[in-house]
């Protein structure tokens, strides 16, 4: 999670702008991440997080501004001084660039682990089935499930579906990661199981945005807190100093609220 400032973002948002009828979600966002950086998104309910992420990722397309990833404009080829729409095809090739893991875990349900890892890799890239296969096995060793290779999703636990889920999303080869709070649907006890892989990944030096309200995952492994309410980031800054000293008022107050022990009996 070492990040290199004298390159190209590998995300960067400029005065980002979404609507959905005549609720603005997102209100001119500016947001840049660089290689190797680890960025938590963390803010109340409905302050578009979870919607700028899956702009990045052109799940959702932006009614202004201008996303780049990787220095490609998302959604868009730019000819000249004029923007053109992509196609599908061309979407969906960017976005294999990019790998996302969702609240719920997205995983088919008649496949094997195994089958689920390799079926990306062999459609869209045309890899050859051996070559697939190695890398899956290899990256189900990672997360700890190299045993449940052969099992179906509904045999596994919550925590070890989302670990697969993410072991999915690496078998693109991605250059970037994005998590949209990737352990809220889980039980208590099953989330650190899922918050070590990642905090392995980020060690790694995969570049990463992180829209959680784990808060101590968010303090010990990001290099950056964006604090975003009602549209807006607020706030900004190292990790650490954001979470233990926010400066704005609107943060003090999410965090003293999800921070706040339960009182006692």
């Amino acid at each position: 999670m070492t990040a290199t400032h004298n390159v190209e973002p590998m995300v960067k948002a400029d005065a980002i702008c979404k609507n959905f009828g005549s609720n603005q979600v997102l209100k001119g966002i500016d947001l840049h991440v660089q290689p190797g950086e680890v960025v938590c998104l963390i803010g109340p309910s409905g302050s578009g997080k979870s919607t700028f992420l899956r702009c990045i990722n052109h799940l959702e397309t932006v009614d202004g501004g201008r996303m780049w990833v990787n220095g490609k404009i998302v959604g868009y080829d730019l000819k000249g001084s004029k923007l053109y729409e992509q196609s599908h095809n061309d979407v969906c090739r960017s976005r294999s660039e990019v790998g996302m893991v969702f609240q719920q875990f997205n995983l088919f349900p008649h496949m094997t682990v195994l089958e689920n890892l390799i079926e990306a890799p062999r459609l869209v890239r045309k890899e050859k089935k051996a070559k697939a296969v190695a890398r899956a096995m290899s990256l189900l060793e990672k997360v700890g499930l190299a045993e449940k290779a052969q099992s179906y999703p509904r045999q596994l636990s919550g925590g070890q579906q989302q670990r697969v889920a993410i072991a999915r999303a690496l078998c693109m080869e991605p250059q970037l990661m994005l998590f949209d709070e990737p352990t809220s649907a889980l039980d208590p006890e099953l989330v650190g199981e899922v918050l070590k892989v990642m905090k392995d990944l980020a060690n790694s030096g995969m570049t990463m945005v992180v829209v959680t309200h784990e808060m101590n995952f968010a303090r010990d492994v990001a290099d950056r807190v964006v604090f975003m309410a009602d549209g807006y980031v607020v706030e900004q800054g190292p990790a650490r100093e954001v979470i233990t000293n926010p400066q704005n008022e609107r943060t003090k107050a999410f965090l003293a609220s999800v921070l706040s022990e339960p009182a006692a009996a």
